[in-house]
């Protein structure tokens, strides 16, 4: 299996699992994030199966994260925006509620394709959120269809992000 499409789909459960927190009345700090990626379509050749484990990119068993969210993303986007890499997606049509916010997933690149991100809070150290995507990721010469859920819930953890570095709001 390449590095590569693993590495990338390991980001993208991070960063998309990232989506579990925020809005004006959620705390900055370091919040623990807890994921479950599950794929409808997998970039999987066929006859292969995907690896199992909660360890892997692939599989289905819960992945913990620990994440620093700033004010300022807090602010701008009610949320901290999937990261990802080489800025190869963007969030947008974000609409923010006292209760959640929703927005819209657009890929190039390596990973193309369309999503949705949804993201709720009863209260200032709870929250869940829900990802789904459907596009392709390029395998060597050919562009695999795939598509995916991911859903978190996270936690606050405290003002101090210790040794974990603060997402950085992406420039526009």
């Amino acid at each position: 299996m390449r590095k590569t499409p693993v590495l990338f789909t390991l980001t993208c459960l991070v960063v998309f699992a990232a989506i579990a927190w925020a809005q004006s009345n959620q705390k900055p700090g370091l919040w623990e994030m807890t994921s479950t990626m599950t794929w409808q379509k997998s970039p999987m050749p066929p006859g292969m199966t995907m690896p199992a484990g909660g360890n892997s990119p692939f599989g289905g068993g819960a992945h913990t994260t620990q994440v620093c969210l700033t004010k300022e993303l807090i602010d701008k986007y009610g949320t901290p925006p999937p990261q990802s890499r080489n800025n190869q997606c963007q969030m947008s049509n974000i609409v923010k509620k006292a209760s959640g916010m929703s927005a819209d997933w657009v890929c190039s690149g390596m990973m193309a394709g369309k999503g949705t991100v949804e993201a709720t809070w009863t209260d200032p150290d709870h929250s869940t959120s829900k990802v789904h995507f459907m596009g392709s990721m390029q395998m060597g010469p050919n562009a695999t269809p795939v598509e995916y859920t991911i859903e978190s819930t996270s936690v606050f953890k405290g003002t101090d992000c210790g040794s974990v570095k603060p997402i950085t709001v992406p420039k526009e």
